[in-house]
């Protein structure tokens, strides 16, 4: 594995600070069976808990940096070119009832590029992560797409519930930045959903790209109601037309 930048050391470093209390809270879930209430409340308080600690551990390497969170929003420092966005439980009801598929989501915005992203899955231990023409990695191991070619042997990830029934293989996980994470480590072959959100996708978009996939083109200035579809190559354009009347 080639040596990563400081920025990305720092936001490993954050992510594996918040994944212990996303751990201990993902652990007291099951006993707030009492009400729905009480159980999102938990986790709403959760999300907050956990997007403070990973500010406050990218506040202060580089206390300059501007944000975008799910929480917060977007917040503008004296460094306005380099934007961290930052989504801290990404895959909330799949926390919320129990189930162990949601991530930490981290990405670093620089002039109005993905320059790094990291997701991270702290129940399984999995740590994706990429930097901009340094490649995509799993846990220090280099990841590609995958190479299938022909679309009736892909397994897909559909964010969407499809207003008719597909012609391929799909899964709804519930997570789209660990969707994108399986595609740039080849264990889907491609995804789509929309409206989605910046911070759910942002770590995502350079994993992908990086682990030689491909993404339609993203207006990184908008925050909300954005659409994504990322496959490997050999099937980006198949792909493409198949889900036009979604």
């Amino acid at each position: 594995m080639n040596s990563i930048s400081a920025n990305l050391n720092i936001m490993i470093k954050a992510s594996e600070k918040a994944s212990k209390i996303l751990i201990r809270d993902f652990g007291e879930i099951e006993k707030l069976q009492v009400s729905k209430k009480s159980q999102r409340d938990f986790v709403t308080n959760a999300d907050l808990k956990i997007e403070k600690v990973i500010i406050e551990e990218l506040e202060k390497a580089r206390p300059n940096f501007s944000f975008i969170s799910e929480e917060r929003g977007k917040k503008k420092n004296k460094d306005i070119e380099n934007t961290w966005i930052i989504d801290p439980i990404d895959g909330t009801t799949n926390f919320l009832h129990g189930i162990p598929h949601f991530a930490i989501s981290i990405g670093l915005l620089s002039f109005n590029e993905i320059v790094s992203g990291l997701i991270f899955d702290p129940i399984k231990d999995e740590i994706f992560f990429a930097e901009k023409n340094k490649g995509a990695f799993l846990n220090n191991q280099r990841i590609k797409v995958s190479k299938k070619k022909d679309i009736n042997e892909c397994l897909f990830a559909i964010g969407d519930n499809l207003k008719k029934e597909a012609d391929f293989i799909n899964r709804k996980s519930g997570c789209a930045a660990l969707d994108l994470a399986y595609v740039a480590a080849g264990r889907y072959d491609g995804y789509f959903q929309k409206k989605l959100n910046l911070w759910d996708i942002a770590a995502g978009l350079i994993l992908v790209k990086e682990a030689g996939g491909i993404t339609n083109n993203i207006n990184l200035d908008n925050l909300k109601n954005i659409k994504i579809i990322a496959s490997n190559s050999n099937i980006n354009q198949e792909f493409q037309k198949k889900i036009l009347n979604f």
